[in-house]
């Protein structure tokens, strides 16, 4: 899965920090609703966090072989080099 693009601004003001992203995911590996559990306390990254994990696909929830819908959290981190 890509990495949340950093935007400009934030990259600019020097803005670091964690959001932490509770995630719908279905059965099917994609993401159905992207909420922010955790603020990175920057709206601008928190926003950019939510845009790119609503395109990610992950390996869904399994209750033996079948697939489940289930909830998971994601820390995405935004930190300067």
């Amino acid at each position: 899965n890509p990495a949340p693009e950093y935007p400009a601004f934030a990259q600019r003001r020097g803005w670091e920090g964690t959001v932490l992203l509770r995630v719908h995911v279905l059965a099917t590996g994609l993401p159905s609703e992207v909420q922010v559990q955790k603020t990175s306390g920057r709206e601008l990254l928190d926003e950019a966090a939510v845009r790119a994990v609503k395109r990610w696909t992950f390996v869904p929830a399994k209750q033996g072989e079948v697939a489940r819908d289930g909830w998971v959290s994601v820390p995405i981190d935004f930190k300067l080099n």
